[in-house]
Order: C-alpha cells, then sequence, then structure tokens
C-alpha cells in the first residue's frame, strides 16, 4: 500500500514540474529559445508574492491577481527589449542573454531580500499541509492536487487556445514560419513578445506556488530550471502535453528514488531524464543513417 501512496504522491508532485516546465516548453516551441533565466523568473514572482504577504497582509491566493499581470509585463518586455535583438544574431546569443539575465535577477533578488530562506506556507494556514484521507495509509494533500489541477487547466487550456483562437493560430503559424507568417498579415514581433509574456507569466504562477509548497532563497532559480528542463525533455520539447507527462514521470521517478534510499530524490530523476536523452539521441542517429546497421557502420 505504501507503494500507491508513492505512486499518487510523485504524479501530484509531477503536476508542479509540469506547472514550471509549462513556460520553458511554450517559449522553445514558439521561438526556439531555451531560457536559461526561466528558474530565476519563477523566484522573482515567489519573491514579489512574499513581499506583499509580508509587507501588506495579502493572501498569497490574492497576490496571483497582482503578480502574474506583472510577469506577464516582465515577459513581454523581456522579448521586446533583449531576446528580439539577440535573435538575430544566432542561437548562442540568446542563450548567453538568458544567462546573464539570471545572473542578474539572482543577485537583485539578493540585493532586495537577503539569503534567508523564505515561504509563503504560513500565511495560508492549514491548507499547506492538510490532506484528505483516501484509506488508512494514503492521503491526498489539499495544496498538492491543487497544484496538480492547475497544471492540468493550465496546459489543456493553453492547447484549446493555441488551437481555436485567432491569436493561438497566429502563434502556431509564426512558430512554424515567421517569415511565411508574416507575408499573410501576421505580426511576428507581437507574437513573439505575447508567448514571452504567457510564458514568464505561467512561471510565475509556478513561482508563487513553489513559495507555498516549500522554503526559497533568491539563488533556488538553478534548481528550479534543471527540474523544469529535465520535465520539457523527457515529455518531448516544444509539446504541452508531453509537458505534462514529462512532469508527471519525473516526480514518479523522484519520489520511488526516495523510498529506496533518503539520498535518491535528486538520483532517481536524473537517472531517468539521462536514459529518456540518451534514448532520444540514439532515436535520431538511428532514423539519420537509416537504422541501426547505418548506426554502427564506419564511415567511409
Amino acid at each position: 500500500m505504501i507503494w500507491v501512496s508513492q505512486l499518487i504522491n510523485g504524479v501530484l508532485l509531477g503536476g508542479y514540474y509540469a506547472l514550471l516546465a509549462c513556460g520553458l516548453s511554450f517559449m522553445f516551441g514558439v521561438m526556439r529559445i531555451i531560457n536559461l533565466a526561466h528558474g530565476d523568473l519563477a523566484i522573482l514572482a515567489a519573491c514579489v508574492a512574499f513581499f506583499m504577504a509580508d509587507s501588506a497582509g495579502i493572501s498569497p491566493f490574492v497576490a496571483f491577481i497582482g503578480v502574474l499581470p506583472l510577469m506577464a509585463v516582465v515577459g513581454w518586455l523581456l522579448q521586446r527589449g533583449m531576446l528580439e535583438r539577440s535573435l538575430r544574431a544566432g542561437i548562442l546569443v540568446p542563450l548567453l542573454t538568458t544567462f546573464g539575465l539570471a545572473i542578474v535577477v539572482e543577485n537583485g533578488l539578493f540585493e532586495w531580500l537577503g539569503a534567508d530562506t523564505r515561504s509563503l506556507a504560513p500565511d495560508i494556514g492549514d491548507f499547506a499541509f492538510d490532506s484528505w484521507a483516501v484509506t488508512g495509509n494514503i492521503y491526498i494533500g489539499w495544496l498538492a492536487a491543487l497544484i496538480f489541477a492547475v497544471a492540468v487547466a493550465l496546459l489543456g487550456g493553453l492547447k484549446l487556445f493555441l488551437t481555436h483562437t485567432s491569436l493561438g493560430r497566429a502563434i502556431r503559424a509564426t512558430a512554424e514560419d515567421p517569415d511565411t507568417a508574416e507575408l499573410v498579415g501576421i505580426n511576428a514581433r507581437s507574437v513573439y513578445a505575447t508567448a514571452a509574456a504567457i510564458a514568464v507569466a505561467t512561471a510565475g504562477l509556478a513561482g508563487i506556488f513553489l513559495a507555498m509548497r516549500e522554503t526559497f532563497t533568491p539563488y533556488s532559480g538553478p534548481t528550479q530550471l534543471i527540474f523544469a528542463f529535465e520535465a520539457v525533455v523527457i515529455g518531448g520539447i516544444g509539446s504541452l502535453s508531453g509537458t505534462l507527462i514529462g512532469g508527471i514521470v519525473l516526480g514518479v521517478a523522484q519520489t520511488f528514488g526516495a523510498q529506496i534510499n533518503p539520498q535518491g530524490f535528486l538520483i532517481a530523476g536524473h537517472v531517468v531524464f539521462l536514459a529518456v536523452l540518451a534514448g532520444r539521441l540514439v532515436f535520431a542517429a538511428v532514423r539519420t543513417r537509416g537504422g541501426f546497421h547505418g548506426l554502427f557502420a564506419r564511415r567511409s
């Protein structure tokens, strides 16, 4: 029965990873940019929500109303002010740009709030740790269930948005071929800015939930970036439904790893990520070279 409980907890944890990875996958799918500042932007949202709760006594759930539009504006300005210019210089420059942004955000948050650990869990009371008792040994946490439901709703809503709205179809067309999209009247610059706003807003959503479920510091961003990147690679880069699957696989692997060995939480997740990555690379090589014989054949 304990394995069933661990499986449920792993799936719910995967919901958080999927929520965290959503913006990273979305930005890459539209603009082919791996945003190395993604985790730090999530922590920025967590810090803003903490400041609102600590200084003004605003509930973290109410803080969503103010923080998410603010993060959307940050994403829009990031695209218009930095990424748009760096994209013209090739693939490497956007990586360096977002890496530099990550360092600026981390150190800016350190100067603002210091290095102490913080959490929004005290501000949401019993909701942070209470749970439903399914059976005598199986419990489902309220907060974990809420995060999972939000992740499913967000990823599903984005898929519907991309499929059934004119702006969504414009985003898909621009992601496929921005030059051709421009020829049919789509403003690729505006589409990219909108996509960046959506991606950063979702990172902010994940950041606030992170602050509710555990402690964080201004330097917690790189760890969250690693989790998001692993979930995206496991599920398939640019795939929203795959992001949910990747997050769940990562969460279940970490949970079962911790059950086998207390130090296995992170190791199990990394092992699954590397195994999936290796499998994808081998599969790509096989397809490129025409089967396993071509993969291992010597070049003439």
